[in-house]
């Protein structure tokens, strides 16, 4: 039996571009014969001669002062060539928002006074080979006046939570004076008022570690000019560059960044957290350096995808509408801000979803606990909160009695439709989405389902 396919005279004929054929194509990546055939250069794959070896003396506390750091044991390791703390740093502050105006910048290169979470790094050990630097970095002596640690993002919000981040003075990263990232459209009191339902869920995600085959590194090599070399694996080369240039107080044009093949980064290789350490102890021993973190490193210290705790009320109607929303969402963003502040932001326009509700409440928090500190993972601040909208659409319509993807047809946005953060819908295709969808397993949907388009919104639909 042979099954042709239907000619297509709707909604995607009238944007389709004859050539955009990859979808749904055995198409051969662009790099598959470099990685197969072993000819793709990785930064590894520049070793200069008397390269050094660097490894973090990383904090055993999830919070405490430092009552003192004693480093002589590591100068009594043979190969040991120098120890960093935080004097050595010009700016010992990562930057890795300031680039697009959020601040405070609110997190130590290497740790000053205070450890916020398990594994910070307090001194970096520069080697000849790699055992030396973890024997030197093994015989630091750091004493310890523990302090009272938070892990739950509501916990860390209430009244008399132990403080994590002073650079904040609150748990909570601040938005144009508020203590959450707020979106308000309509009134979801009269919409709650009116209701037919009153449906609500909790949901909650863990840390996500995004796991790269190439953990993460750079090797930073000293040039006859006084520039810096910097070969990463990052995923953002100007990006790092620029940050990197800020914490050594440096101009921009005294660092050459070079990037290449990302090992797997999926986000966690934007934080900018290896090349600024390497490039102080390169300037400071004159030779190139090599920072990469260990697969445990990797797992324990690299910024995961955060752990999100989300709560969705709905105001619905018997009919299946959606006239009001109300979504509270903590995010934990650990012990400092690293890209959280932004992904929570693109939560709170995202949280309504692709759905046109007319009365909608948001408030998102940015909540420092003292974990490991996330940041980038995938589309963050939109996956996770994905997860949420459509588990709950599910509950909706399981409460109404309603097929599922008729609930989301009913209630999709289409062009030209207000969102809650006040932008006009573009280039919906929900609707089409759906509708395919359901022809491909053979779900059937009612006639006035299937009429609808995300081009137009006619009367009463």
């Amino acid at each position: 039996m042979t099954r042709t396919t239907p000619v297509d005279t709707g909604f995607f004929a009238d944007r389709r571009r004859d050539d955009l054929h990859v979808v749904g194509s055995p198409v051969q990546r662009s790099d598959a014969l470099g990685h197969v055939t072993g000819r793709t250069e990785f930064f590894e794959d520049h070793l200069p001669p008397g390269l050094l070896h660097l490894t973090m003396h990383r904090s055993a506390r999830h919070h405490a002062r430092l009552a003192s750091v004693d480093v002589t044991g590591a100068y009594a390791v043979p190969g040991v060539v120098r120890v960093l703390t935080h004097a050595d740093i010009p700016n010992n502050l990562y930057t890795p928002l300031k680039l697009i105006g959020v601040e405070p910048d609110d997190e130590p290169v290497l740790a000053e006074d205070v450890v916020r979470y398990l594994g910070e790094p307090i001194c970096a050990v520069v080697a000849e080979t790699e055992a030396a630097a973890r024997a030197g970095a093994a015989a630091i002596v750091v004493g310890y006046e523990d302090l009272p640690a938070v892990f739950d993002v509501e916990e860390a919000l209430a009244d008399g939570a132990p403080l994590v981040n002073e650079y904040h003075g609150h748990n909570y990263f601040e938005y144009e004076g508020h203590h959450c990232r707020r979106v308000r459209l309509g009134d979801t009191g009269t919409a709650f008022a009116r209701a037919d339902h009153v449906i609500a869920s909790r949901y909650d995600s863990a840390p996500i570690e995004q796991a790269p085959v190439e953990t993460t590194g750079c090797i930073v090599v000293p040039q006859p000019d006084g520039r810096l070399r910097i070969h990463s694996d990052t995923q953002a080369c100007f990006f790092t560059l620029d940050n990197t240039a800020l914490i050594l107080k440096a101009p921009f044009n005294t660092l050459r960044l070079v990037g290449g093949t990302v090992g797997g980064g999926f986000g966690g290789k934007v934080d900018v957290v290896v090349e600024p350490v390497a490039c102080v102890a390169a300037m400071l021993t004159a030779r190139p350096v090599r920072f990469v973190y260990t697969r445990h490193e990797e797992m324990r210290v690299s910024s995961p995808r955060a752990a999100e705790r989300i709560y969705i009320t709905d105001a619905v109607l018997d009919n299946g509408d959606i006239i009001g929303r109300k979504v509270t969402l903590f995010v934990d963003s650990g012990a400092y801000s690293r890209h959280s502040p932004y992904g929570t932001t693109k939560a709170a326009a995202h949280l309504p979803g692709p759905y046109t509700i007319p009365h909608v409440w948001i408030d998102c928090h940015c909540v420092f606990t003292n974990r490991t500190p996330s940041s980038a993972m995938r589309g963050f601040g939109v996956t996770i909160a994905d997860f949420a909208l459509e588990s709950h659409m599910d509950t909706v319509a399981r409460r109404l009695g309603m097929d599922p993807l008729a609930l989301r047809l009913r209630n999709a946005y289409r062009d030209g439709d207000l969102k809650a953060h006040r932008k006009i819908a573009e280039g919906t295709a929900l609707v089409e989405v759906i509708q395919r969808a359901a022809e491909l397993v053979e779900h059937p949907l009612p006639e006035e389902y299937l009429r609808m388009s995300s081009a137009r919104r006619r009367e009463g639909a």
